[in-house]
C-alpha cells in the first residue's frame, strides 16, 4: 500500500480530488493538519472525502452573494450570526462540510459569542451558500446535517434547495426572504461584473429599500 502525505498532494484551482474509505479519525487528522488558514474546502460523507480548490472567480462570486444576503438581512432588520466557511461535522452521522458562506438566522441567539461549533448540541446554520457545487458528497452532508436552506450558484443560475422531510426540494422562493425574487440576486451579481462590487452593493441596497417601501 502506498501512503502519501497531504503536503505531496496538489489540487489545482478549479479542481477537486476525492478519497474513498477515509475513516472519521483520518478525516479529523486531515482537518487538524491542514488547519484553518487555507483556501481549500473539505466535505466528508460516510467515508468519502472531497478536497476542492476554488478559482478566484469562485471566491468573488461567493463574496458578492454573501454581501447581498447581508444587505437583505440588514435592511429587513433580521438579526443573524455569520459563520462564513466554518467546519460543520458530526461524528455520529459521519458527515462534515465547509460552506462557502453560512448564516444563523432563526437560531442566531444561541450562537452569539460562540467560537466553536458542536452539532451534537448546536443547530446547523439556517442558510448555507455554495458556488459551483454539483458534488453528491457535499449535498449528502448538508442534507444529513439538516441545513434547512441551501443556495447553490452555478453557471449564472441560483438554485434554492429547502429541506422537506429530510430531503432537499428546489424552491423558487427563499423561506428566509419570501418577499424577494431570487432572480434579483443573480441580476445584481451580473451587474457587479461590469459596475464593480461597491457600486453594485449600493445600488442593491437602494433597490431593497424601494422594494420594502412598495410592499
Amino acid at each position: 500500500m502506498v501512503t502519501l502525505q497531504l503536503r505531496q498532494i496538489n489540487v489545482p484551482p478549479g479542481h477537486r480530488v476525492i478519497f474513498k474509505d477515509v475513516s472519521w479519525q483520518e478525516f479529523e487528522a486531515i482537518l487538524e493538519e491542514l488547519g484553518d488558514r487555507r483556501a481549500s474546502r473539505l466535505a466528508y460523507s460516510k467515508g468519502t472525502l472531497e478536497i476542492r480548490m476554488p478559482l478566484p472567480k469562485h471566491e468573488k462570486a461567493k463574496a458578492i452573494i454573501g454581501d447581498l444576503v447581508k444587505i437583505l438581512l440588514e435592511e429587513t432588520e433580521t438579526d443573524c450570526e455569520n459563520f462564513a466557511s466554518s467546519t460543520f461535522k458530526r461524528k455520529d452521522m459521519a458527515q462534515g462540510v465547509e460552506p462557502d458562506d453560512c448564516f444563523y438566522i432563526q437560531n442566531h441567539v444561541q450562537m452569539i459569542g460562540k467560537d466553536r461549533i458542536d452539532l451534537s448540541i448546536d443547530p446547523p446554520p439556517d442558510l448555507a451558500i455554495e458556488v459551483d457545487v454539483t458534488s453528491k458528497t457535499q449535498l449528502d452532508a448538508y442534507q444529513a446535517l439538516g441545513v434547512p436552506e441551501l443556495w447553490r450558484y452555478e453557471e449564472g443560475r441560483l438554485r434554492i434547495d429547502v429541506l422537506v422531510k429530510g430531503e432537499y426540494r428546489e424552491s423558487e422562493i427563499s423561506p428566509t426572504f419570501p418577499n424577494f425574487p431570487v432572480s434579483v440576486v443573480v441580476q445584481f451579481m451580473e451587474r457587479s461584473l461590469s459596475d464593480g462590487r461597491s457600486p453594485t452593493l449600493r445600488a442593491f441596497r437602494k433597490w431593497v429599500r424601494e422594494h420594502l417601501n412598495s410592499l
